[in-house]
């Protein structure tokens, strides 16, 4: 389907159901065409949000270069702990010991957003502060087992079943999901309504959300 928003078409350069439905509910109306930029693998002590602003504004370029009368938009979801940027497992066991990391401990969640058209590009990075509980082995394993974990940076979904290893968040829960929505909205710019915090973004404002 195409989509407008006002007189402007909006492409999302990402196949994620999770930001499809962000989007959705926002009340905006797009088109989804994945990007097909190649990700490449952080360096050994990269910084996390330059390395995920990198990534974002590659997938809105690849997509772009297709739909070049779109405004295009894209993200990167990244997990930090300890100097160690953690993005979405290889397989099982690597999963498995992102969750053996995190247990028990606090990480970074970086989400890069990327809008871009044919006059200009703007990008922006949201992070939020994730408490995880101590959890066993077993239990991780359990949890990778269901596949949740394939697909998400760090591992693990916020809005899924794993949500019952976070213990709290501090920030914007919506970057955790990974699309940040009151930054995405005042990079589009809709005509005629302001972006509000509250409005699309209620987990913002450095709200604390206990699980």
């Amino acid at each position: 389907m195409s989509g407008r928003v006002g007189t402007v078409n909006i492409v999302l350069a990402s196949a994620s159901p999770r930001r499809s439905e962000l989007l959705a509910r926002a009340g905006i109306v797009f088109e989804v065409v994945p990007s097909d930029a190649h990700e490449r693998s952080a360096f050994s002590g990269e910084n996390s949000r330059a390395y995920a602003l990198e990534l974002a504004r590659l997938k809105a370029s690849a997509v772009a270069l297709e739909r070049p009368e779109a405004t295009v938009l894209a993200a990167d979801t990244v997990v930090s702990v300890d100097g160690i940027i953690l993005g979405k497992p290889r397989d099982p066991k690597d999963a498995l010991c992102m969750l053996s990391l995190l247990s028990g401990g606090d990480h970074t969640v970086l989400t890069a957003v990327a809008c871009q058209n044919s006059s200009r590009t703007t990008d922006a990075c949201v992070s939020a502060r994730v408490f995880m509980r101590s959890f066993s082995t077993d239990e991780a394993a359990a949890y990778v087992a269901t596949a949740e974990p394939m697909d998400k940076a760090g591992s693990y979904a916020v809005q899924g079943d794993g949500g019952a290893l976070v213990e709290r968040i501090v920030g914007c829960h919506l970057t955790v999901v990974g699309l940040p929505l009151c930054r995405v909205m005042e990079m589009l710019d809709r005509p005629g309504e302001p972006a509000d915090q509250r409005e699309w973004c209620p987990f913002c404002a450095g709200r604390t959300r206990s699980f």
